[in-house]
């Protein structure tokens, strides 16, 4: 029998392992049953926190920069560079780990630092930029960083609008004339898992708000201020898929910069990689956290093994949580998941040895299919 040339391709498990770690302990394992089995590895994302991380232990070099974090400090972010490449994770500048513990800004939290990043990447020689969005503290419709790449949201009285979503409720006019010509001819994919709109039941303010800390009364205002400033920038844009994604910056993006939206799962693919690898595999891991509902909706492991299953190779997930019936994962291309809590049903325990407890599964799937 041919030996088994598998291919690692997890996503992070938030909170206690990041994706590199993942691959690290499901390798660890696999060996430990089956000492000469073929590994590669390609950590990977989906276009949230940890895109970036992806992107260097692909090959990318880590980059950083002091940009204006989502409250008004700054803070360092990283992007990832490789020749006219670069990929750039809002997050990073405006992200909700960029907010002290129990401090949410819902109305006033900027991406003003998102549009630095960005614009470091072109000063770096960018022609390309994959700017994940996600994880953001901020639901300012991308308004801080068009400012920070040279728009002008002014008042009635020609004054700046405040920063965030708030500010937007006293926006009169939007001129976009001195934002940074550079970006005509820049190729900017807007890598997400969402698909929402800037506003209404399914915009950013109603159905991620929350999560940032914004009351019913703030979802209101939030809603109606991203209203006006797409009736001053471009109302059509609005409805466009990923508009919404990471408080509205997607529609910014769109409206201002000349973005194309992707899903966040097959613009990493490609840039990590994953097909070159995949031909390379006889067998493919992948997984994250909690593989649930929400992972068939664009999530890493979904994406990765659609592409294993059109190439006709076996895939099995690792994850802490498991949230899915057997039909689902089969829906998937997932032929069977492997649960950390299966082994451990304490969730704090099994947080805390994550890596341990991924390794007794990694030899269980060693066993189970390539022994």
């Amino acid at each position: 029998m041919e030996t088994a040339r598998v291919l690692v391709a997890a996503d992070k498990f938030k909170g206690s392992l990041t994706a590199v770690q993942v691959a690290e302990r499901v390798t660890a394992g696999l060996r430990r049953v089956v000492p000469g089995v073929r590994v590669e590895t390609l950590p990977v994302a989906d276009g949230g926190d940890g895109t970036v991380a992806a992107a260097v232990a692909a090959g990318f070099e880590r980059r950083e920069a002091r940009v204006t974090g989502p409250l008004g400090d700054p803070v360092t972010a990283a992007y990832a560079v490789r020749e006219t490449t670069a990929v750039v994770e809002m997050a990073e500048a405006s992200g909700l780990q960029h907010l002290p513990d129990g401090v949410f800004a819902p109305l006033t939290a900027t991406t003003y630092g998102s549009g630095e990043l960005l614009r470091a990447a072109v000063d770096a020689g960018a022609r390309t930029i994959v700017f994940g969005v996600g994880g953001s503290a901020t639901t300012d419709g991308g308004a801080g960083m068009l400012v920070a790449l040279g728009a002008r949201l002014l008042d009635a009285d020609g004054k700046p609008v405040g920063p965030g979503g708030g500010g937007l409720v006293d926006l009169a006019e939007a001129d976009l004339s001195g934002l940074d010509p550079r970006f005509a001819d820049i190729d900017l994919v807007l890598a997400s898992d969402v698909d929402n709109p800037l506003t209404g039941p399914k915009g950013a303010p109603e159905v991620y708000g929350r999560q940032k800390g914004a009351t019913e009364a703030d979802i209101a205002t939030l809603d109606a201020a991203l209203a006006h400033y797409a009736s001053l920038l471009g109302p059509e844009q609005a409805d466009l898929p990923g508009a919404g994604a990471a408080g509205g910056i997607g529609y910014g993006a769109l409206v201002a910069l000349g973005a194309r939206f992707r899903p966040g799962i097959e613009v990493m693919l490609d840039v990590l990689g994953f097909a070159p690898a995949l031909d390379r595999a006889t067998f493919v891991i992948t997984g994250e956290g909690s593989l649930d509902t929400q992972t068939l909706h664009g999530k890493a492991p979904a994406g990765v093994a659609a592409a294993a299953r059109a190439a006709g190779v076996d895939v099995v997930a690792v994850c802490g949580r498991l949230a899915l019936s057997p039909e689902a994962l089969e829906g998937a291309g997932i032929r069977r998941a492997y649960a950390l809590l299966d082994l451990e049903p304490d969730p704090a325990v099994c947080m805390a040895e994550a890596g341990a407890l991924l390794e007794r599964a990694a030899e269980s799937i060693a066993r189970d299919f390539l022994a």
